[in-house]
């Protein structure tokens, strides 16, 4: 029998990649801890990268005709996203521990950048591992532009304060702050020390962003953190799920609500054609089996036949 695939299970497999704007219907695969539904098969991005691109998507307005964008410690796939924004210059920065490729050596407590000179700055997962961080902050104030955005990401614990100690050994690090080269684990306080450095700032969130539905479609991770930070000393109340922060929630739960109903319209119609093709493949077999029955009984008769030929007439 001809198979069909289509059914419940492998709609519900199926999921957009914001990275690499496809239409994903192989299951995502596990990201480097192990978690489920972290990295995409086609681009290899993480939760991270797909919700940088929703995120720059929804900056687009102000990200218009940008001159300098830097990224510290950058990704393959964040650099495919950067690229993207058609900025006239793009540079990418490390420290230099993990020899990956970047346009240039330093560290974020010493940028080799003029005051002023950013219009886009990403900077995920460094904070936590520099000793002086309130350093760093205060460099990515010095080189943002007074139009410049800075998005950065850091781990944190929420409801507490931060907890922190350079001087730990490996092993404390570990125990922690759950990885030996990080020194802190950020907690409430983290916006205070944006603005103590001289940055504005307000907490977004995936939910908060296009919506709980979205969340799921686009395989990102709902407790994930990203901070919008701008040159200035204010901090903004977080954006917030169901809020009025992003127009993009409602449209998202439109539109997905409209996908399920057609999705589930869709597996209902392949089942059926399913269903259909079996039956004509069993009718099919069936009339094989007469065809097969009335060709034995056509030669029996010939035979039939010629036996009483030959009794009848001398041959």
């Amino acid at each position: 029998m001809r198979e069909v695939t289509g059914s419940r299970q492998d709609v519900a497999a199926k999921g957009y990649c914001a990275a690499c704007g496809a239409m994903v219907s192989r299951r995502f695969r596990p990201g480097p801890d192990g978690r489920p539904d972290a990295a995409c098969p086609r681009c290899g991005s993480l939760e991270r990268h797909r919700f940088l691109s929703l995120l720059l998507g929804s900056l687009a307005p102000e990200l218009h005709g940008l001159d300098t964008v830097v990224e510290i410690a950058p990704s393959r796939q964040s650099k495919v996203l950067l690229d993207r924004v058609g900025a006239r210059r793009r540079i990418s920065l490390d420290a230099g521990y993990d020899a990956r490729d970047v346009d240039a050596l330093a560290s974020l407590t010493h940028l080799p950048l003029r005051d002023g000179s950013v219009d886009l700055l990403v900077c995920y997962h460094v904070l936590e591992h520099i000793p002086d961080d309130c350093a760093a902050m205060r460099e990515i104030a010095r080189v943002l532009s007074p139009r410049g955005i800075a998005l950065l990401e850091v781990p944190i614990k929420m409801g507490v304060a931060t907890e922190e100690d350079p001087s730990a050994t490996p092993e404390e690090r570990i125990r922690r702050f759950g990885q030996v080269d990080h020194v802190r684990w950020y907690g409430d306080d983290f916006d205070a020390r944006l603005a103590q450095a001289g940055l504005a700032s307000v907490r977004v969130t995936p939910p908060a962003l296009v919506g709980e539905s979205a969340v799921r479609w686009f395989r990102l991770m709902p407790h994930e953190v990203v901070w919008v930070v701008h040159p200035g000393r204010q901090t903004a109340s977080p954006m917030v799920a169901g809020g009025t922060g992003s127009g993009l929630t409602a449209a998202f739960d439109a539109v997905l609500a409209d996908l399920a109903t057609a999705q589930g319209r869709l597996a209902r119609e392949r089942e059926r054609a399913a269903r259909l093709l079996a039956q004509r493949d069993g009718l099919r077999a069936r009339l094989a089996e007469e065809r097969a029955r009335l060709a034995e009984e056509r030669a029996r008769q010939a035979a039939r036949m010629l036996t009483r030929l030959r009794r009848v007439v001398p041959l």
